[in-house]
């Protein structure tokens, strides 16, 4: 069987301080920080497995590869490999799911509390001199709300939305989460539809994969259902909102803020609205990457390639009916 391993953009995970010996270890394994898309069949060339984190696979790519048996997702979500064209092709596709749980739970955590107690506006006082000129050992400028006793909504209750509604737990916040048609639920969580879930929730927290029905899921209807002192948190996928209407929300004061781990371009252009919209958070697509986060990506993506070898069905996509 062919083992030449291609990464295509080992970049994206590997920041020089990841062990990647689990995949040296499965095959012939070569490393490419970053590939355009002029370099992708001299790279592509000859390869059994490429792995990807955002270089896209698509029916073009797949043509170039008379050797390719598998694709490695170096993500949990797939949206950039053409899923139906694999198959067609007989090229197997595994990803990683719930790789960096714990990781992206504690940035949009840490992002509920910064928008609940105005952190980026008290801390750019305290460095600016706004708080040396305060006539008191205090600055009240922003009063601040406890998340305690707050209704977090949960858009996807995966395992990032699980870990998501047990921390807020604890922080003393109410749980909901958005309700799939036919689906049963063995937990308490309630359920609500889109809008129900809109209407009740301080806090939004959006954990869904990209599809065709997630696409743009958040609109101007949804804004138009939050309450005024509600925050949007987005630690899945950019496209989920549409950021024309979240620019024309924060910018009317519809909605009290939102923090974006995601955007729909990446790197956005530096001329985008949001990143000059008020009370907006905005960090760059970091949520899932501490340093253990990533480490365990690679050693999950080795043992995903050496299943496969093994002719093993180890998180294997192309293998689900719906897709």
């Amino acid at each position: 069987m062919n083992k030449k391993i291609v990464f295509l953009d080992a970049a994206t995970v590997d920041y020089g301080d990841i062990d990647t010996a689990p995949l040296e270890s499965v095959g012939e394994y070569t490393a490419f920080a970053t590939t355009s898309t002029s370099e992708i069949q001299s790279r592509v060339a000859g390869a059994g497995v490429l792995i990807t984190n955002k270089v896209r696979v698509d029916e073009s790519v797949l043509a170039m590869c008379d050797d390719l048996r598998a694709i490695a997702v170096a993500a949990t979500g797939y949206n950039n490999i053409d899923i139906a064209a694999a198959k067609r092709r007989g090229v197997a596709v595994a990803n990683v799911p719930a790789y960096s749980t714990s990781s992206v739970a504690q940035c949009t955590m840490a992002c509920v509390l910064a928008c609940a107690t105005n952190l980026v506006r008290y801390n750019s006082a305290a460095h600016d001199g706004r708080w040396s000129e305060s006539p008191i050992f205090t600055l009240g400028t922003w009063p601040f709300s406890d998340v305690r006793g707050k209704v977090m909504g949960i858009m996807g209750m995966g395992a990032i939305g699980k870990e998501v509604a047990r921390l807020a737990s604890a922080f003393g916040m109410k749980i909901v989460a958005l309700k799939r048609e036919n689906m049963a639920y063995t937990d308490d969580v309630e359920r609500m539809s889109l809008y129900e879930l809109a209407e009740i929730s301080d806090y939004v927290s959006v954990h869904m994969p990209l599809t065709a029905a997630t696409r743009h899921l958040i609109g101007d209807r949804f804004f138009q259902k939050m309450k005024p002192s509600a925050f949007l948190i987005n630690m899945a996928r950019g496209a989920i909102i549409d950021s024309a209407a979240l620019n024309r929300a924060l910018r009317s004061g519809r909605i009290a803020g939102a923090a974006l781990d995601v955007m729909e371009q990446e790197p956005p252009s530096s001329d985008d609205p949001l990143l000059s919209a008020p009370n907006c958070i905005i960090t760059p697509h970091v949520a899932w990457a501490s340093r253990e986060s990533r480490q365990r990506l690679i050693n999950e993506i080795a043992e995903n390639i050496g299943a496969f070898f093994n002719g093993e069905l180890r998180n294997r996509i192309d293998t689900l009916d719906d897709i």
